[in-house]
Protein backbone atom coordinates (compact mmCIF):
# COMPACT_ATOMS: atom_id res chain seq x y z
CA UNK A 1 0.00 0.00 0.00
CA UNK A 2 1.40 3.43 -0.49
CA UNK A 3 1.13 5.66 2.49
CA UNK A 4 1.94 9.70 2.19
CA UNK A 5 3.34 9.81 5.37
CA UNK A 6 5.38 7.49 7.81
CA UNK A 7 5.07 9.50 11.60
CA UNK A 8 3.23 12.86 11.81
CA UNK A 9 5.55 15.64 13.36
CA UNK A 10 6.53 15.08 17.03
CA UNK A 11 6.24 17.56 19.62
CA UNK A 12 9.27 19.16 21.28
CA UNK A 13 8.87 17.73 24.57
CA UNK A 14 11.46 14.57 25.10
CA UNK A 15 10.69 12.05 26.95
CA UNK A 16 12.99 9.45 28.32
CA UNK A 17 13.02 6.32 26.49
CA UNK A 18 14.52 3.83 29.12
CA UNK A 19 13.68 2.16 32.48
CA UNK A 20 16.03 0.84 34.98
CA UNK A 21 17.90 -2.13 34.09
CA UNK A 22 16.76 -5.63 35.29
CA UNK A 23 16.60 -9.28 33.87
CA UNK A 24 18.30 -10.51 30.72
CA UNK A 25 16.97 -10.64 27.59
CA UNK A 26 14.59 -9.07 25.11
CA UNK A 27 10.98 -8.39 23.93
CA UNK A 28 10.05 -9.77 20.52
CA UNK A 29 8.52 -6.60 18.08
CA UNK A 30 6.83 -8.37 15.01
CA UNK A 31 6.28 -5.74 12.05
CA UNK A 32 3.29 -6.90 9.58
CA UNK A 33 3.31 -4.49 7.11
CA UNK A 34 4.08 -4.26 3.49
CA UNK A 35 5.74 -0.95 3.21
CA UNK A 36 9.41 -1.18 4.24
CA UNK A 37 9.72 1.98 4.95
CA UNK A 38 7.16 1.58 7.93
CA UNK A 39 9.41 -1.14 9.13
CA UNK A 40 12.72 1.16 9.04
CA UNK A 41 10.92 4.20 10.34
CA UNK A 42 9.64 1.99 13.07
CA UNK A 43 12.63 -0.24 14.40
CA UNK A 44 14.33 3.86 13.94
CA UNK A 45 12.34 5.37 16.97
CA UNK A 46 11.84 2.07 19.04
CA UNK A 47 15.62 1.99 18.50
CA UNK A 48 16.86 2.71 22.19
CA UNK A 49 13.65 1.63 23.55
CA UNK A 50 14.10 -0.30 26.98
CA UNK A 51 11.56 -2.06 29.25
CA UNK A 52 12.63 -3.76 32.75
CA UNK A 53 16.64 -4.08 31.24
CA UNK A 54 15.12 -5.78 27.79
CA UNK A 55 15.43 -4.14 24.62
CA UNK A 56 13.60 -5.03 21.57
CA UNK A 57 14.34 -7.95 19.16
CA UNK A 58 12.53 -6.70 15.91
CA UNK A 59 10.94 -9.12 13.20
CA UNK A 60 9.57 -8.22 10.06
CA UNK A 61 6.71 -9.84 8.35
CA UNK A 62 5.62 -8.10 4.43
CA UNK A 63 2.38 -10.06 4.14
CA UNK A 64 -0.27 -11.54 5.84
CA UNK A 65 0.72 -15.11 4.98
CA UNK A 66 4.69 -14.25 5.96
CA UNK A 67 3.52 -12.83 9.18
CA UNK A 68 1.62 -16.25 9.95
CA UNK A 69 4.37 -18.43 9.06
CA UNK A 70 6.74 -16.49 11.28
CA UNK A 71 4.33 -16.64 14.06
CA UNK A 72 4.80 -20.37 14.49
CA UNK A 73 8.12 -19.70 14.68
CA UNK A 74 8.04 -16.82 17.30
CA UNK A 75 5.47 -17.92 19.88
CA UNK A 76 6.78 -15.65 22.26
CA UNK A 77 6.05 -12.73 20.58
CA UNK A 78 4.69 -9.81 22.58
CA UNK A 79 3.59 -7.29 20.49
CA UNK A 80 2.32 -7.52 16.84
CA UNK A 81 2.35 -4.41 14.92
CA UNK A 82 -0.06 -5.08 12.00
CA UNK A 83 -0.65 -3.38 8.74
CA UNK A 84 -4.89 -3.70 7.95
CA UNK A 85 -4.33 -4.20 4.16
CA UNK A 86 -1.87 -5.57 2.30
CA UNK A 87 -2.06 -8.48 -0.32
CA UNK A 88 -5.73 -8.01 0.37
CA UNK A 89 -7.93 -5.70 1.70
CA UNK A 90 -8.54 -7.44 5.16
CA UNK A 91 -4.80 -9.57 5.51
CA UNK A 92 -4.51 -7.80 9.09
CA UNK A 93 -7.58 -8.80 10.19
CA UNK A 94 -7.29 -12.30 8.67
CA UNK A 95 -3.71 -12.53 10.60
CA UNK A 96 -5.40 -11.10 14.18
CA UNK A 97 -7.84 -13.70 13.42
CA UNK A 98 -5.93 -16.66 12.96
CA UNK A 99 -3.76 -15.64 16.06
CA UNK A 100 -6.37 -15.92 18.61
CA UNK A 101 -8.34 -18.20 16.71
CA UNK A 102 -5.99 -21.10 15.33
CA UNK A 103 -2.68 -20.75 16.97
CA UNK A 104 -5.17 -19.81 20.64
CA UNK A 105 -2.50 -17.36 21.34
CA UNK A 106 -4.07 -14.75 23.99
CA UNK A 107 -0.68 -13.68 24.83
CA UNK A 108 0.13 -11.48 21.92
CA UNK A 109 -0.72 -7.71 22.15
CA UNK A 110 -2.29 -7.12 18.84
CA UNK A 111 -1.66 -3.21 17.70
CA UNK A 112 -3.77 -2.56 14.24
CA UNK A 113 -2.25 -0.05 12.23
CA UNK A 114 -4.19 1.61 8.97
CA UNK A 115 -3.51 4.56 7.07
CA UNK A 116 -6.62 3.66 5.22
CA UNK A 117 -9.24 3.78 8.43
CA UNK A 118 -12.18 3.61 5.71
CA UNK A 119 -11.58 0.42 5.09
CA UNK A 120 -11.80 -1.43 8.28
CA UNK A 121 -13.75 1.42 10.84
CA UNK A 122 -12.57 1.32 13.91
CA UNK A 123 -15.54 0.60 16.31
CA UNK A 124 -16.37 -2.63 13.50
CA UNK A 125 -12.54 -4.38 13.69
CA UNK A 126 -12.62 -3.49 17.88
CA UNK A 127 -15.90 -5.40 18.52
CA UNK A 128 -15.16 -8.00 16.03
CA UNK A 129 -11.76 -9.00 16.06
CA UNK A 130 -9.72 -9.54 19.03
CA UNK A 131 -7.23 -6.64 19.04
CA UNK A 132 -5.86 -4.90 21.51
CA UNK A 133 -5.71 -1.28 20.26
CA UNK A 134 -6.08 -0.10 16.87
CA UNK A 135 -4.38 3.54 15.86
CA UNK A 136 -4.52 5.15 12.57
CA UNK A 137 -0.99 6.60 11.13
CA UNK A 138 -2.02 9.39 10.91
CA UNK A 139 -2.13 9.63 14.69
CA UNK A 140 0.84 7.82 15.84
CA UNK A 141 3.80 9.65 16.12
CA UNK A 142 6.97 8.18 17.48
CA UNK A 143 5.86 9.17 20.95
CA UNK A 144 2.67 7.61 20.76
CA UNK A 145 4.07 4.74 19.00
CA UNK A 146 6.78 4.53 22.34
CA UNK A 147 3.58 4.93 24.70
CA UNK A 148 1.98 2.01 23.01
CA UNK A 149 4.21 -0.36 22.86
CA UNK A 150 5.64 0.30 26.57
CA UNK A 151 1.43 -0.13 27.55
CA UNK A 152 1.34 -3.34 25.25
CA UNK A 153 4.73 -4.64 27.10
CA UNK A 154 3.09 -4.16 30.63
CA UNK A 155 0.03 -5.31 29.40
CA UNK A 156 2.47 -8.93 28.11
CA UNK A 157 3.96 -9.48 30.98
CA UNK A 158 1.76 -8.90 33.98
CA UNK A 159 -0.26 -11.61 31.42
CA UNK A 160 2.54 -14.08 31.93
CA UNK A 161 2.98 -13.45 35.14
CA UNK A 162 -0.79 -14.07 35.85
CA UNK A 163 -0.51 -17.46 33.50
CA UNK A 164 2.83 -18.24 35.43
CA UNK A 165 0.71 -17.92 38.51
CA UNK A 166 -1.40 -20.44 37.43
CA UNK A 167 0.58 -22.51 36.02
CA UNK A 168 2.49 -22.66 39.53
CA UNK A 169 -0.72 -22.96 41.45
CA UNK A 170 -2.03 -25.88 39.17
CA UNK A 171 1.63 -27.45 40.07
CA UNK A 172 0.70 -27.03 43.76
CA UNK A 173 -2.61 -28.45 43.37
CA UNK A 174 -1.21 -31.50 41.36
CA UNK A 175 1.87 -31.28 43.89
CA UNK A 176 -0.43 -31.64 47.02
CA UNK A 177 -2.82 -34.67 45.68
CA UNK A 178 0.47 -36.43 44.74
CA UNK A 179 1.44 -36.24 48.02
CA UNK A 180 -1.72 -36.57 49.54
CA UNK A 181 -2.67 -40.04 48.14
CA UNK A 182 1.18 -41.16 48.68
CA UNK A 183 0.64 -44.44 50.77
CA UNK A 184 4.25 -44.62 51.66
CA UNK A 185 6.40 -42.95 52.91
CA UNK A 186 9.11 -43.64 49.97
CA UNK A 187 6.33 -42.38 47.77
CA UNK A 188 5.95 -39.18 49.80
CA UNK A 189 9.27 -38.33 50.00
CA UNK A 190 10.38 -38.72 46.47
CA UNK A 191 6.86 -36.47 45.44
CA UNK A 192 7.56 -33.64 47.62
CA UNK A 193 11.47 -33.24 46.41
CA UNK A 194 10.30 -34.05 42.92
CA UNK A 195 7.43 -32.02 42.91
CA UNK A 196 8.94 -28.72 44.79
CA UNK A 197 12.62 -29.08 41.91
CA UNK A 198 9.76 -29.03 39.55
CA UNK A 199 8.02 -25.90 40.56
CA UNK A 200 10.83 -23.93 40.73
CA UNK A 201 12.26 -25.30 37.51
CA UNK A 202 15.54 -26.63 39.02
CA UNK A 203 17.22 -30.69 39.52
CA UNK A 204 20.21 -30.25 41.57
CA UNK A 205 20.08 -31.46 45.39
CA UNK A 206 17.37 -31.96 47.47
CA UNK A 207 17.13 -32.60 51.16
CA UNK A 208 14.65 -33.46 53.88
CA UNK A 209 15.12 -33.18 57.47
CA UNK A 210 13.03 -33.66 60.48
CA UNK A 211 12.68 -34.35 64.13
CA UNK A 212 8.95 -35.52 64.55
CA UNK A 213 9.43 -38.77 62.96
CA UNK A 214 6.06 -39.63 65.07
CA UNK A 215 2.44 -38.26 63.87
CA UNK A 216 1.22 -36.44 66.83
CA UNK A 217 4.10 -35.86 69.05
CA UNK A 218 5.20 -32.24 68.41
CA UNK A 219 8.54 -31.06 69.35
CA UNK A 220 7.59 -27.25 70.43
CA UNK A 221 11.45 -26.23 70.30
CA UNK A 222 13.02 -28.10 67.87
CA UNK A 223 16.94 -28.77 68.85
CA UNK A 224 18.94 -28.78 65.63
CA UNK A 225 21.16 -31.35 67.16
CA UNK A 226 18.44 -33.62 67.26
CA UNK A 227 17.16 -33.09 63.22
CA UNK A 228 18.20 -36.24 61.06
CA UNK A 229 18.06 -36.59 57.54
CA UNK A 230 14.62 -38.22 56.47
CA UNK A 231 15.04 -38.28 52.52
CA UNK A 232 17.73 -37.22 49.97
CA UNK A 233 18.96 -36.37 46.21
CA UNK A 234 21.61 -35.99 44.63
CA UNK A 235 24.69 -35.33 46.90
CA UNK A 236 22.51 -36.78 49.46
CA UNK A 237 20.86 -39.67 48.54
CA UNK A 238 22.80 -41.42 50.30
CA UNK A 239 22.56 -39.79 53.46
CA UNK A 240 19.25 -40.76 55.01
CA UNK A 241 19.24 -41.53 58.82
CA UNK A 242 22.45 -39.38 59.64
CA UNK A 243 22.47 -36.55 61.87
CA UNK A 244 22.00 -33.05 59.98
CA UNK A 245 25.10 -31.74 62.21
CA UNK A 246 27.12 -34.52 60.75
CA UNK A 247 25.74 -34.21 56.85
CA UNK A 248 25.93 -30.14 56.49
CA UNK A 249 28.95 -28.13 56.60
CA UNK A 250 28.78 -25.11 58.25
CA UNK A 251 27.60 -22.51 55.98
CA UNK A 252 24.35 -24.10 55.32
CA UNK A 253 23.69 -25.76 58.71
CA UNK A 254 23.47 -21.54 60.00
CA UNK A 255 21.02 -21.75 56.88
CA UNK A 256 18.63 -24.40 58.50
CA UNK A 257 19.46 -22.57 62.18
CA UNK A 258 18.14 -19.60 60.96
CA UNK A 259 14.88 -21.26 59.44
CA UNK A 260 14.27 -22.93 62.43
CA UNK A 261 14.50 -19.58 64.53
CA UNK A 262 12.54 -17.67 61.96
CA UNK A 263 9.80 -20.46 61.52
CA UNK A 264 9.93 -19.52 57.86
CA UNK A 265 11.90 -19.82 54.53
CA UNK A 266 15.35 -18.92 54.17
CA UNK A 267 16.62 -17.82 50.57
CA UNK A 268 20.12 -17.36 49.43
CA UNK A 269 22.05 -17.34 46.30
CA UNK A 270 21.70 -20.42 44.67
CA UNK A 271 19.39 -22.41 47.12
CA UNK A 272 16.59 -22.35 49.88
CA UNK A 273 15.56 -23.67 53.18
CA UNK A 274 11.71 -23.83 54.25
CA UNK A 275 10.29 -24.48 57.36
CA UNK A 276 7.33 -26.96 57.05
CA UNK A 277 4.84 -27.09 60.15
CA UNK A 278 1.34 -27.33 60.52
CA UNK A 279 -0.97 -27.58 63.95
CA UNK A 280 0.38 -31.16 64.86
CA UNK A 281 4.09 -31.28 64.18
CA UNK A 282 6.95 -28.95 63.87
CA UNK A 283 10.64 -28.85 63.02
CA UNK A 284 10.69 -30.13 59.11
CA UNK A 285 13.31 -28.69 56.73
CA UNK A 286 13.16 -28.79 53.15
CA UNK A 287 16.58 -27.96 50.95
CA UNK A 288 16.23 -27.37 47.66
CA UNK A 289 19.63 -26.27 45.81
CA UNK A 290 20.34 -25.24 42.34
CA UNK A 291 17.95 -22.15 42.22
CA UNK A 292 17.53 -21.13 38.29
CA UNK A 293 18.55 -17.27 39.24
CA UNK A 294 16.39 -14.81 41.65
CA UNK A 295 13.58 -16.23 43.40
CA UNK A 296 10.71 -13.82 41.89
CA UNK A 297 7.91 -13.05 44.42
CA UNK A 298 5.20 -15.20 42.66
CA UNK A 299 7.64 -18.47 43.29
CA UNK A 300 8.04 -17.48 46.89
CA UNK A 301 4.35 -17.35 47.46
CA UNK A 302 3.95 -20.67 45.83
CA UNK A 303 6.93 -22.27 47.34
CA UNK A 304 5.16 -20.88 51.28
CA UNK A 305 2.12 -22.51 50.03
CA UNK A 306 3.84 -26.07 48.93
CA UNK A 307 5.60 -26.12 52.41
CA UNK A 308 2.62 -25.44 54.17
CA UNK A 309 1.27 -28.47 52.73
CA UNK A 310 4.17 -30.69 53.23
CA UNK A 311 4.33 -31.20 56.52
CA UNK A 312 0.12 -32.00 56.54
CA UNK A 313 0.80 -34.38 53.73
CA UNK A 314 3.61 -35.87 55.91
CA UNK A 315 1.68 -36.29 58.92
CA UNK A 316 -1.44 -38.02 56.39
CA UNK A 317 1.28 -40.35 55.49
CA UNK A 318 1.97 -41.19 59.01
CA UNK A 319 -1.72 -41.69 59.74
CA UNK A 320 -2.40 -43.80 57.03
CA UNK A 321 0.78 -45.80 58.26
CA UNK A 322 -0.60 -46.10 61.81
CA UNK A 323 -3.74 -46.81 60.78
CA UNK A 324 -2.77 -49.50 58.31
CA UNK A 325 0.01 -51.01 60.70
CA UNK A 326 -3.12 -50.60 63.97
CA UNK A 327 -5.38 -52.72 61.09
CA UNK A 328 -3.08 -55.70 59.87
CA UNK A 329 -1.91 -55.74 64.23
CA UNK A 330 -5.16 -56.39 64.74
CA UNK A 331 -5.97 -59.20 62.47
CA UNK A 332 -2.64 -60.60 63.34
CA UNK A 333 -3.25 -61.06 67.03
CA UNK A 334 -6.89 -62.18 66.49
CA UNK A 335 -5.86 -64.49 63.92
CA UNK A 336 -3.46 -65.71 66.74
CA UNK A 337 -5.73 -66.00 69.36
CA UNK A 338 -8.01 -68.26 67.05
CA UNK A 339 -4.80 -70.46 66.05
CA UNK A 340 -3.87 -70.61 69.85
CA UNK A 341 -6.94 -72.79 70.78
CA UNK A 342 -5.36 -75.13 69.09
CA UNK A 343 -2.44 -75.70 71.74
CA UNK A 344 0.44 -77.11 69.42
CA UNK A 345 0.46 -73.61 67.00
CA UNK A 346 2.20 -71.16 67.45
CA UNK A 347 3.50 -68.67 63.87
CA UNK A 348 1.57 -70.61 61.19
CA UNK A 349 -0.97 -67.21 60.51
CA UNK A 350 2.52 -64.95 60.16
CA UNK A 351 4.48 -67.98 58.33
CA UNK A 352 1.60 -68.15 55.72
CA UNK A 353 0.88 -64.41 55.38
CA UNK A 354 4.61 -64.28 54.06
CA UNK A 355 4.29 -67.71 51.93
CA UNK A 356 1.25 -65.92 50.08
CA UNK A 357 2.90 -63.04 49.39
CA UNK A 358 6.13 -64.83 47.85
CA UNK A 359 3.54 -66.97 45.55
CA UNK A 360 1.48 -64.40 44.31
CA UNK A 361 4.61 -62.33 43.19
CA UNK A 362 5.73 -65.58 41.66
CA UNK A 363 2.56 -66.03 40.27
CA UNK A 364 2.63 -62.39 38.36
CA UNK A 365 0.34 -60.14 40.98
CA UNK A 366 0.50 -56.89 40.79
CA UNK A 367 2.62 -55.35 44.49
CA UNK A 368 -1.06 -54.24 46.32
CA UNK A 369 -2.56 -57.36 45.03
CA UNK A 370 0.02 -58.98 46.97
CA UNK A 371 0.07 -57.43 49.91
CA UNK A 372 -3.35 -57.34 50.51
CA UNK A 373 -3.39 -61.60 50.47
CA UNK A 374 -0.21 -61.04 52.62
CA UNK A 375 -2.19 -59.31 55.31
CA UNK A 376 -5.37 -60.96 54.69
CA UNK A 377 -4.52 -64.58 54.86
CA UNK A 378 -4.10 -65.04 58.62
CA UNK A 379 -7.80 -64.74 58.55
CA UNK A 380 -8.42 -68.20 56.73
CA UNK A 381 -8.70 -69.96 59.41
CA UNK A 382 -11.06 -67.35 61.51
CA UNK A 383 -14.15 -69.40 61.27
CA UNK A 384 -12.48 -71.75 63.60
CA UNK A 385 -13.89 -69.83 66.24
CA UNK A 386 -17.13 -71.82 65.48
CA UNK A 387 -15.14 -74.67 66.31
CA UNK A 388 -15.71 -77.00 69.62
CA UNK A 389 -12.52 -77.71 71.34
CA UNK A 390 -13.34 -81.00 71.26
CA UNK A 391 -13.33 -81.83 67.90
CA UNK A 392 -10.78 -78.49 67.13
CA UNK A 393 -8.20 -80.57 69.52
CA UNK A 394 -8.93 -83.72 68.74
CA UNK A 395 -5.39 -85.86 68.37
CA UNK A 396 -7.24 -88.70 66.57
CA UNK A 397 -9.03 -88.79 63.43
CA UNK A 398 -12.58 -87.49 63.33
CA UNK A 399 -15.23 -89.51 62.85
CA UNK A 400 -17.69 -88.54 59.96
CA UNK A 401 -20.04 -86.38 62.02
CA UNK A 402 -16.88 -84.48 63.23
CA UNK A 403 -15.10 -83.70 60.19
CA UNK A 404 -18.61 -82.09 58.84
CA UNK A 405 -18.52 -79.80 61.34
CA UNK A 406 -14.88 -78.94 60.87
CA UNK A 407 -15.82 -78.31 57.61
CA UNK A 408 -18.28 -75.35 58.62
CA UNK A 409 -15.60 -73.10 59.69
CA UNK A 410 -14.91 -72.05 56.11
CA UNK A 411 -18.46 -70.74 55.95
CA UNK A 412 -17.98 -69.32 59.30
CA UNK A 413 -15.08 -67.82 58.71
CA UNK A 414 -16.67 -66.03 55.44
CA UNK A 415 -20.21 -64.88 57.52
CA UNK A 416 -18.04 -63.53 59.92
CA UNK A 417 -15.62 -61.05 57.65
CA UNK A 418 -18.32 -60.91 54.67
CA UNK A 419 -19.90 -57.17 55.17
CA UNK A 420 -16.82 -55.76 56.21
CA UNK A 421 -16.14 -52.36 54.10
CA UNK A 422 -11.97 -52.75 54.61
CA UNK A 423 -10.32 -54.35 51.56
CA UNK A 424 -8.04 -56.55 53.76
CA UNK A 425 -11.14 -57.88 55.26
CA UNK A 426 -12.82 -58.46 52.19
CA UNK A 427 -9.92 -60.18 51.05
CA UNK A 428 -9.84 -62.09 54.14
CA UNK A 429 -13.13 -63.61 53.81
CA UNK A 430 -12.63 -64.70 50.59
CA UNK A 431 -9.76 -66.31 51.49
CA UNK A 432 -11.77 -67.81 54.38
CA UNK A 433 -14.36 -69.59 52.00
CA UNK A 434 -12.03 -70.32 48.87
CA UNK A 435 -8.85 -72.16 51.08
CA UNK A 436 -10.79 -75.41 51.08
CA UNK A 437 -11.85 -75.63 47.66
CA UNK A 438 -9.96 -78.04 45.33
CA UNK A 439 -8.91 -77.87 42.03
CA UNK A 440 -11.14 -80.48 40.57
CA UNK A 441 -13.99 -79.60 42.40
CA UNK A 442 -13.99 -81.94 45.47
CA UNK A 443 -13.28 -79.25 47.90
CA UNK A 444 -15.72 -77.26 50.30
CA UNK A 445 -17.41 -75.51 51.30
CA UNK A 446 -19.01 -74.99 47.55
CA UNK A 447 -17.26 -77.38 45.29
CA UNK A 448 -15.61 -74.87 43.56
CA UNK A 449 -13.06 -76.13 40.56
CA UNK A 450 -10.36 -74.61 38.58
CA UNK A 451 -10.41 -70.96 38.16
CA UNK A 452 -13.88 -70.74 39.87
CA UNK A 453 -11.89 -70.55 43.11
CA UNK A 454 -10.65 -67.07 43.76
CA UNK A 455 -6.62 -67.03 43.36
CA UNK A 456 -6.58 -65.80 46.77
CA UNK A 457 -7.76 -68.92 47.77
CA UNK A 458 -5.61 -70.98 45.72
CA UNK A 459 -2.45 -69.48 46.73
CA UNK A 460 -3.68 -69.82 50.53
CA UNK A 461 -4.62 -73.44 49.84
CA UNK A 462 -0.95 -74.27 48.85
CA UNK A 463 0.37 -72.21 51.60
CA UNK A 464 -1.65 -73.19 54.64
CA UNK A 465 -1.21 -77.27 53.48
CA UNK A 466 2.96 -76.69 53.13
CA UNK A 467 2.77 -74.82 56.51
CA UNK A 468 0.99 -77.31 58.10
CA UNK A 469 2.49 -80.75 56.78
CA UNK A 470 6.09 -79.39 57.81
CA UNK A 471 5.20 -78.65 61.58
CA UNK A 472 3.45 -80.75 64.43
CA UNK A 473 -0.19 -80.70 65.09
CA UNK A 474 -2.13 -82.09 67.73
CA UNK A 475 -2.36 -85.52 65.47
CA UNK A 476 0.87 -85.78 63.53
CA UNK A 477 4.29 -84.91 63.81
CA UNK A 478 5.92 -82.97 60.96
CA UNK A 479 6.97 -83.89 57.54
CA UNK A 480 10.39 -83.96 55.72
CA UNK A 481 10.82 -81.34 53.17
CA UNK A 482 10.84 -84.53 50.67
CA UNK A 483 7.59 -86.03 51.65
CA UNK A 484 5.79 -82.38 51.46
CA UNK A 485 6.56 -82.25 47.89
CA UNK A 486 6.11 -85.28 46.97
CA UNK A 487 2.24 -85.17 48.36
CA UNK A 488 2.27 -80.93 47.02
CA UNK A 489 3.53 -82.65 43.96
CA UNK A 490 0.67 -85.42 43.69
CA UNK A 491 -2.04 -82.65 44.42
CA UNK A 492 -1.35 -80.62 41.52
CA UNK A 493 -4.01 -81.11 39.02
CA UNK A 494 -6.72 -82.75 42.22
CA UNK A 495 -6.38 -80.31 44.98
CA UNK A 496 -3.84 -77.57 44.02
CA UNK A 497 -3.59 -75.28 41.17
CA UNK A 498 -1.00 -76.93 38.50
CA UNK A 499 0.68 -73.74 37.71
CA UNK A 500 1.04 -72.54 41.59
CA UNK A 501 2.78 -76.36 42.03
CA UNK A 502 5.58 -75.49 40.09
CA UNK A 503 5.88 -71.88 41.60
CA UNK A 504 6.15 -73.67 44.79
CA UNK A 505 8.39 -76.14 43.80
CA UNK A 506 10.75 -73.25 42.27
CA UNK A 507 10.67 -71.75 45.38
CA UNK A 508 11.10 -74.12 48.23
CA UNK A 509 14.42 -72.98 49.28
CA UNK A 510 12.64 -69.19 50.14
CA UNK A 511 9.89 -70.59 51.48
CA UNK A 512 12.00 -72.80 53.66
CA UNK A 513 13.54 -69.99 54.84
CA UNK A 514 10.18 -68.34 55.80
CA UNK A 515 9.65 -71.62 58.09
CA UNK A 516 12.84 -71.31 60.04
CA UNK A 517 12.49 -67.33 60.11
CA UNK A 518 9.08 -67.96 62.65
CA UNK A 519 9.72 -71.22 63.83
CA UNK A 520 6.98 -72.47 66.51
CA UNK A 521 7.50 -71.51 69.79
CA UNK A 522 8.20 -75.49 70.57
CA UNK A 523 10.46 -76.13 68.19
CA UNK A 524 14.11 -75.02 67.20
CA UNK A 525 13.39 -75.42 63.77
CA UNK A 526 11.20 -78.10 61.20
CA UNK A 527 12.30 -81.41 60.00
Amino acid sequence: MNDDFLFADEPDEETPLSEAQGSSGQWKVMIVDDEPEVHAVTKLALNDFSFQGKSIEFISAYSGAEAKALLAQHPNTAIILLDVVMETDDAGLLVAQYIREELANTHVRIILRTGQPGQAPERQVIVNYDINDYKSKTELTAQKLFTVVMSSLRSYRDILAIDHSRQGLEKIIHASADLFSAHSMEQFIDGVLQQLTSILGCNDDALLVTSSLVAGNPAEDTDPEHLIVFAGMGEFEKREGQPVTEVLENSLLQAFYDALKSKAIVYKENYLVAYCTSKFTHGSLLYVSGLPGQISDSQKKLIELFSQNVQIAYENVQLQNEIEDTQREIVYRLSEAVEHRSIETGNHVKRVAFICYDLAKAYGLPEDEAEKLMFASPLHDVGKVGIPDGILNKPMKLDEREWEVMKTHASIGYEILKNSKRAIIQAGAIIARDHHEKWDGSGYPAGKKGEDIHIYGRIAAIADVYDALRHRRCYKSAWPLEKVIDTIEKGSGSQFDPQLVTLFKSRVEKLEAILKKYPDSDEDDVR
